[in-house]
């Protein structure tokens, strides 16, 4: 979630409080005004004294439950603000569902699950890299993970982690298939990109551009580490498709997705299917067949 996202949050968990509170001292005032006391009642001689004189306001007899009442609704107000904020950055900073998972449980003991991931890699980030110098190249990283942020968030992805120059989304198969989360999160990201072309121009001096690889496979989830813990995937899948994204740069294309993609995905209505055949990766003995995509423009 986006700064501008907390900033809301905290916005309109501040006009509840201030409308809770408002309406509970409407509440008790209306209790103070209908409320009938009886002489005997009433121990302070200066509202006595009023009284002979003809001078009571009523509105002197303070209610205790008007101040408890309002402390009491701004209090439990406030700490629903604080919860709140403090999961949405917590949340933020360990990654989308993340939290959920940790506090569930769900990968105490390691499990196996079916998983797309994509490999994002920026293209000559070197070269980038040497002509602003590190400063400068680590706020176009924030800027340009900024950008992208939407896309994910959009097609129900999850950011992995991020690698220097490299961005790792997963998706769970039901959510990556569904209308082609995988690939139109890619399409969606080029977009965003190219919208903020301009800026990141007038910024940097530079327009980043990346490349991708799609793949699909078996991975082993679970919680790892004790001074820092952390969920993270294992599994043959995460080596191909860090190879497949490779290959883009030997072919010349910006994606390139795995047969397994290809077969699983409804892609012909929207995307033109150029198989870019069977190739070798890296540390593989077996050759894979690779496809590239062209949106389909109506």
């Amino acid at each position: 979630m986006k700064k501008t996202n907390r900033t809301f949050i905290g916005v309109i968990m501040f006009i509840l409080l201030l409308i809770s509170c408002h309406s509970q001292k409407n509440i008790d005032t209306t209790i103070n005004t209908e409320t009938t006391f009886k002489l005997s009642d009433i121990k302070n001689k200066d509202i006595l004294n009023d009284i002979e004189r003809g001078e009571f306001n009523i509105n002197k007899l303070e209610n205790p439950l008007q101040s408890v009442g309002f402390l009491s609704t701004g209090f439990q107000m406030f700490i629903s603000l604080a919860t709140s904020l403090f999961y949405t950055e917590l949340s933020e900073n360990i990654g989308q569902g993340v939290l959920a998972n940790f506090i569930r449980g769900k990968y105490h003991r390691p499990k196996e699950e079916d998983r797309i991931f994509m490999f994002l890699d920026m293209k000559s980030s070197t070269t980038i890299a040497e002509q602003l110098g590190h400063v400068r190249y680590f706020e176009l990283l924030k800027e340009y993970y900024y950008t992208l942020s939407d896309a994910v968030i959009a097609h129900s992805g999850e950011i992995y982690q991020y690698v220097g120059d490299e961005m790792v989304v997963s998706w769970k198969y039901k959510h990556g298939i569904r209308n082609n989360n995988c690939v139109e999160c890619f399409f969606k990201m080029k977009n965003d990109l190219l919208a903020k072309q301009s800026k990141f121009e007038t910024q940097f001096g530079v327009h980043p551009e990346f490349k991708a690889g799609l793949h699909l496979g078996t991975v082993t989830t679970g919680e790892i580490g004790s001074i820092k813990k952390e969920i993270i995937f294992t599994g043959d899948v995460l080596n191909a498709t860090a190879r497949i994204q490779a290959l883009c740069n030997v072919l010349g294309v910006d994606i390139l997705i795995s047969k397994d993609i290809k077969d699983i995905l409804p892609l012909e209505k929207k995307f033109q299917v150029i198989s870019q055949g069977n190739q070798e990766l890296r540390g593989k003995q077996t050759l894979k067949e690779v496809y590239t995509l062209q949106k389909i423009t109506s």
